[in-house]
């Protein structure tokens, strides 16, 4: 049984290749996966970062400081009925942790935005 405040997490594989296929938001020390389950039930998390970001220490270093930015923060931000995976990249080894925790927070919030609400970049002649 988790606590309220431990994320329940992916571990299936189609689950992380379904995230993939979501909403994508970028951050500084990360990218951001949503997928909308459809079902009332807690958020889930899931964590990558490749091989070619460092070594095993530095990789799980990474996971261990994102996992713990969800663990204190992203209960109140994620959506439940959501899945989310944190694509790491190497900025997220020394970027300080509550910088992290606001780019999370900010992520989050930009997923659950309306897509039409969001900015393109672009305009239309």
């Amino acid at each position: 049984m988790t606590s309220s405040t431990t994320p329940i997490r992916l571990v299936r594989r189609a689950d992380f290749i379904a995230c993939s296929k979501g909403r994508r938001v970028t951050t500084a020390a990360f990218v951001l996966q949503e997928r909308m389950r459809g079902d009332d039930q807690p958020p889930r998390f899931g964590f990558t970062v490749t091989n070619k970001t460092g070594g095993a220490v530095e990789r799980n270093r990474m996971r261990r400081r994102l996992r713990e930015v969800v663990r204190l923060g992203a209960h109140e931000a994620a959506r439940p009925g959501s899945d989310y995976v944190l694509v790491l990249n190497r900025n997220a080894l020394d970027r300080p942790f509550d910088s992290l925790k606001t780019d999370l927070t900010e992520a989050l919030a930009r997923a659950a935005a309306p897509r039409s609400a969001r900015p393109t970049g672009r305009s239309n002649p």
